[in-house]
């Protein structure tokens, strides 16, 4: 099994309920590599183009090139919970300038988390 990190640019199938299409798509990983192997979960943020919607919290990484993605993508605050098996691989991390404003806006939305 992988060990992966916070901030590490992961891709799991979506979606998650049941439908015959399932695509590999971008996942934030919010939580550290100890909690993830603990529990054999991670949380995760949506990553998206943000192509066909936008929500006021979204933030625009700035910093493409470390993350392995091709295209110009946002986090979207939709967090949830993976199990280890639905998660495929590390494609790339958050550079630290895009990582620190994360970690802003978490504290922002989640207020008294550091």
């Amino acid at each position: 099994m992988t060990d992966f990190d916070r901030w590490d640019v992961v891709t799991a199938l979506f979606p998650f309920t049941d439908t015959n299409v399932k695509k590999p798509r971008p996942v934030l990983v919010l939580t550290d590599a100890t909690f993830n192997r603990d529990h054999g979960h991670l949380i995760g943020s949506m990553i998206t183009t943000g192509a066909r919607s936008q929500w006021p919290s979204d933030y625009r990484i700035e910093h493409l090139s470390s993350t392995g993605l091709s295209h110009s993508s946002v986090v979207r605050w939709k967090i949830f919970t993976l199990p280890l098996a639905l998660i495929g691989r590390k494609v790339g991390k958050l550079a630290h300038a895009d990582s620190d404003e994360i970690a802003k806006s978490i504290a922002r939305i989640i207020p008294g988390q550091p």
